[in-house]
């Protein structure tokens, strides 16, 4: 790609309340002063006093199964509601495709609020004639009806080969239910990769300009998909990518980052405690920090006790640390861990977690001032597609820690509206440390907001993005 030509961006707002002219060149922020004049050719975006930021860094989220969710149909409250409005969309979808050549009906974000525990039979009687597969909310979960089963080659009497898969069964019968087999449903599928243009164009819509991929599966494949999408210009983002040990040898590209081995923990299913450490002393020998994913207490206490027998590296991290007791606080501290956690679900699901999570656990869902009174680096990503998208709606439900419907869960857990913001603006590699900063010298990678910095922290969840800027360019402007 060819140098980003100069840009001036003239009587911006910085977050010290200073009004300067800013100007871009060659990818980085080369001077910052009231006054500058515009040079010959030089484009020129006139910000009005309006605020300017550095570009947002999503330090969790999944791109590849976002890219997929944009084309999948939508399962979950508040969208469907209630049993009947789900299967009338189901079957809505079913009657639009043509079942002599169906493709899939995919659905995600499905939650036993919308119908119960929903299975193959249930699926059966509202689209019986086109393969169809919903994704559980946790994402651990597929239901998939008899067509997507014969889809996918599986045979009902065959006992014997359909043992070794992770089908459910009960009295002999499949019920659809497809408990962790992402690998296996995958195989069969055999399908590409989906493009990131959508997901990159609705990201820099937000002012994001860099993201940490967290699938714990990435691989070879994965990371060479993203530096094709990268170079090909459908996507615009920086890209640390978390994966497999398959990350291990591989070389950085042009703005894709081999990042952290991503572990996974499940309380249901925890791993031999050596055989875990093993796994985290493997990644510290490869020089990869690990970033464990936690959501319960027993998987928090599992995790920084194998870290403390392996010894901790510079960048070890816990994911969503989404229960954690003032007992963890120290755990987490002494190990000098960063928490990269989900403030944003408390007001998606919160009005869940008060009828389903228990009553002592839910005063440490998704903290925020315990770990910053602790002095435990905390930052923030939206998981997308188990989450919203949008950081500043993360970034508001911080600050009021209200569900949909007005609860409050935590309220002593509030953050300031400058410390959400904080919880995007740190590198990559360090996230929960400094904010990086506008200065000459540093990366041109900023966003202008549609609004002054007293209004922006007023009301996150109302700000909007006029122009997100990336090396320099401009990779989306409002109109």
């Amino acid at each position: 790609m060819s140098p980003a030509p100069a840009l001036l961006i003239r009587d911006a707002e910085l977050q010290s309340g200073a009004r300067v002219d800013v100007r871009l060149a060659a990818g980085r922020i080369e001077h910052i002063a009231p006054g500058l004049q515009p040079r010959d050719g030089e484009a020129v975006i006139e910000a009005r006093g309006r605020a300017l930021s550095v570009g947002l860094h999503d330090h969790h989220l999944h791109l590849m199964a976002h890219a997929a969710a944009l084309e999948s149909l939508p399962c979950g409250n508040p969208v469907i509601g209630c049993v009947t409005g789900f299967a009338e969309l189901l079957l809505m979808r079913a009657r639009m495709e043509d079942p002599t050549a169906p493709g899939w009906i995919r659905g995600v974000g499905y939650h036993e609020g919308v119908a119960g525990p929903i299975d193959r039979r249930w699926l059966d009687a509202v689209a019986p004639r086109v393969p169809v597969r919903i994704q559980h909310r946790s994402g651990r979960l597929w239901i998939l009806n008899t067509c997507a089963l014969r889809r996918l080659g599986v045979d009902e009497n065959d006992t014997e080969s359909n043992r070794e898969t992770p089908l459910e069964r009960i009295d002999g019968r499949l019920t659809g239910r497809l408990f962790d087999g992402d690998d296996w449903l995958r195989a069969r599928l055999a399908g590409t990769y989906p493009s990131l243009a959508r997901t990159s164009e609705t990201l820099a819509r937000l002012g994001v300009t860099g993201v940490t991929d967290a699938g714990a599966r990435n691989g070879r494949s994965e990371f060479a998909h993203f530096v094709a999408e990268r170079r090909d210009g459908r996507l615009k983002q920086d890209v640390l990518v978390m994966g497999s040990a398959e990350l291990d040898r591989l070389a950085d590209a042009p703005g894709i980052r081999v990042g952290p081995t991503k572990l996974y923990l499940r309380d249901a299913e925890l791993p031999p405690f050596e055989d875990f450490c093993h796994a985290i002393a493997r990644s510290h020998a490869a020089r990869r920090p690990v970033a464990i994913h936690c959501v319960t207490r027993g998987e928090l206490i599992f995790a920084t006790a194998a870290l403390r027998q392996c010894g901790p590296m510079r960048g070890d991290r816990i994911e969503h640390a989404s229960v954690a007791p003032p007992e963890a606080l120290e755990l987490l501290r002494d190990l000098n861990l960063t928490v990269v956690t989900q403030p944003h679900f408390v007001l998606e699901r919160g009005d869940s977690y008060l009828d389903e999570v228990a009553p002592e656990d839910l005063p440490w869902l998704y903290r925020g001032r315990g770990f910053v009174q602790a002095g435990i680096p905390l930052a923030a990503g939206t998981d997308a597609p188990c989450g919203d998208l949008n950081p500043w709606t993360t970034m508001a439900a911080a600050v009021s820690r209200r569900t949909r419907k007005g609860s409050l869960i935590g309220p002593d857990e509030a953050l300031s509206p400058a410390e959400a913001l904080a919880l995007f603006t740190g590198d990559a590699n360090d996230p929960g440390g400094p904010a990086r900063g506008i200065e000459s010298g540093a990366p041109a990678d900023l966003c202008l907001l549609d609004r002054s910095w007293e209004a922006a922290l007023g009301d996150l969840a109302a700000v909007g993005v006029d122009a997100t800027i990336k090396d320099g360019r401009a990779i989306w402007r409002r109109g």
